[in-house]
């Protein structure tokens, strides 16, 4: 047990536990989203159409959030980025709290959204500066073990929270959040370097958005965690809706959600060891297949215990994912433009956040319930495929990458002749130098280019 302690979180940075304490106690307290679509209708009495123009807006606001993080991580810093949007987002969840009209509360939610969701490409790009390339599956393992360990416990905690008001949920929320500011102020220190590698110049990524949208290596992987998110988000709008109609009841929806945190709280500890090493397309094309499976048998569930043998079936495929998928950004992102990159990766769950229930509703409403799912599976079959045939293209984008950023060796000094060695001993006049502080091997790195 001590072995497997220390290889599984032995030897990781001072500030990588900080972020991890940080990520787990504002999760401890993330009760609003849980019960903001219950707490819209039963004690604001808004419609159903209105609490969901309120969530949309959340969404929307998340979506401009994370661009806009990314872009400040990179410029301004992940430090200052981090505080300001963790403050934010604090007096945001007060002033919701608070709200009462219709418009009010969608502006709180429009605001709430944009700040909470620009902590994200910040916070991974800093995880990506402190911890070194061979302990990041460790730690990206932990610290989504830590969200869904805070996450499960919110839950309970929300629901006990709300039997003694509504706004108890957003003051818990509120406060969660600044203790999370208060351990980055103190404790936290900017990551972001300063200077291009080798040239002693301020790093200035001059054109970032060309270079994304020209990183088609990167826009591609992006675009299947996006079909990935469609297909997973589908266990938040359509399969209570499915559960519904089978007869069963809201807390036994509840119950069988739950087993998704149980599952991930029990095993992600045990994933790292059990891919490293692996080739990360494999895994991944695995992690698809998996969640295809389990979203796919859906159409075939009808009693408690079937659902929650499908929640922990691609609740497997999301452990496999998550680790993997958080590495495999980390090294496809280059070290001036990593808040960016994080922050076009956000994007992708906020806009399936959006889609999914759309489209969800419509293929179910279309085609039936089974098509739904099935057609999950089909999406997972195919990213396998997917991932299988772009994998070598990627792991080439990542090997040069941190190539070009490997510091230069200094060449070793040829051994003298004889000859050289007796003029070398002899007295000269001195030269002016003309070499530049500069030398011949600086060289701007991370541009994005292969």
């Amino acid at each position: 047990m001590r072995g497997w302690l220390h290889d599984t979180a032995g030897g990781l940075p001072r500030t990588f536990w900080y972020l991890w304490t940080g990520t787990l106690i504002n999760r401890l307290g993330s009760f609003v989203l849980v019960f903001l679509a219950i707490y819209l209708t039963q004690e604001r009495g808004f419609s159903a159409a209105q609490a969901g123009l309120v969530l949309g807006l959340w969404g929307v606001g998340g979506a401009v959030g994370t661009t806009i993080g990314g872009t400040l991580a990179d410029r301004w810093g992940r430090r200052p980025t981090l505080l300001t949007a963790h403050l934010g987002a604090a007096s945001m969840m007060l002033a919701l709290g608070f709200a009462r009209d219709m418009w009010t509360v969608a502006l709180g939610a429009l605001l709430l959204g944009l700040f909470a969701e620009a902590v994200r490409p910040a916070f991974g790009a800093m995880m990506i500066d402190v911890v070194p390339a061979k302990d990041r599956l460790r730690a990206f393992s932990l610290n989504y073990w830590a969200i869904n360990l805070g996450f499960a416990c919110a839950a309970v905690l929300a629901g006990i929270a709300a039997e003694a008001g509504y706004l108890l949920l957003f003051l818990v929320d509120a406060a969660t959040t600044l203790v999370t500011a208060l351990i980055i102020f103190l404790r936290v220190g900017e990551t972001r370097r300063s200077t291009v590698a080798g040239t002693g110049r301020t790093a200035a990524p001059a054109g970032a958005l060309r270079t994304i949208l020209s990183d088609r290596v990167y826009l591609g992987f992006v675009t299947l965690n996006l079909f990935a998110a469609l297909v997973f988000l589908q266990h938040i709008s359509m399969l209570p809706i499915a559960m519904g109609d089978a007869g069963l009841s809201p807390t036994t929806y509840g119950s069988v959600i739950a087993l998704n945190g149980v599952l991930i709280v029990v095993g992600q500890l045990f994933v790292p060891r059990l891919i490293k090493g692996r080739s990360r397309s494999h895994v991944l094309a695995l992690a698809a297949v998996v969640m295809g499976v389990g979203f796919g048998l859906t159409a075939f569930a009808e009693t408690a215990w079937f659902y929650g043998l499908t929640v922990l079936i691609w609740t497997v495929g999301e452990m496999l994912n998550s680790p993997s998928n958080a590495t495999l950004i980390a090294e496809l992102s280059p070290n001036e433009l990593r808040g960016r990159y994080q922050g076009v990766f956000s994007l992708s769950w906020q806009v399936a956040g959006a889609a999914a229930p759309v489209l969800g509703g419509l293929v179910r409403e279309q085609a039936g319930n089974t098509a739904l799912w099935l057609g999950c599976a089909t999406i997972g079959g195919l990213m396998a495929v997917a991932h299988l045939v772009s994998g070598p293209a990627r792991e080439r984008r990542a090997t040069a990458l941190r190539a070009a950023t490997q510091p230069m060796a200094p060449t070793a000094p040829l051994r003298p002749s004889a000859p050289e060695a007796a003029e070398a001993t002899a007295p000269v006049e001195p030269q002016q130098s003309t070499e530049t502080d500069g030398g011949t091997h600086s060289r701007t790195v991370g541009t994005g280019q292969a």
